[in-house]
């Protein structure tokens, strides 16, 4: 069983950063693919960015690559988002997530096990 936490979301003006954080408070991350979705209101669940448990791999949506980059550092159980030029259309609750997924679920919110709480992040115009 892992428990994942989120935190660093918040309100940001347009162009600004943020560093989301995402660590594991119960069991470890080490074994698992790790990623980060997000979802805005009335959207579904969309895929941000992961890293695979198998080499370390690193994948972005096409929507956020060259602004956000996912990394982790699986000896403190902890995953992040850095997250640059912040857009309007960034706003969203961001969660962490991790999971024994097979490459061709990877960016399905259905192929993780273990789910943070989801942290708001706000940009505004």
């Amino acid at each position: 069983q892992v428990q994942l936490v989120e935190s660093g979301g918040g309100l940001v003006q347009t162009g600004g950063s943020l560093r989301l954080s995402c660590v594991a408070s119960q069991g470890t991350i080490r074994a698992y693919t790790v990623a980060w979705f997000r979802q805005a209101p009335g959207k579904e669940r969309e895929f941000v960015g992961a890293i695979r448990s198998n080499g370390g791999n690193t994948y972005h949506a096409d929507s956020v690559r060259g602004r956000f980059t996912i990394s982790a550092d699986k000896a403190k159980n902890t995953m992040y988002l850095q997250m640059t030029s912040l857009q309007p259309e960034d706003t969203a609750v961001y969660y962490c997530a991790a999971g024994r997924t097979i490459l061709s679920a990877m960016r399905t919110w259905n192929g993780y096990n273990y789910w943070g709480q989801g942290t708001q992040v706000t940009v505004s115009s």
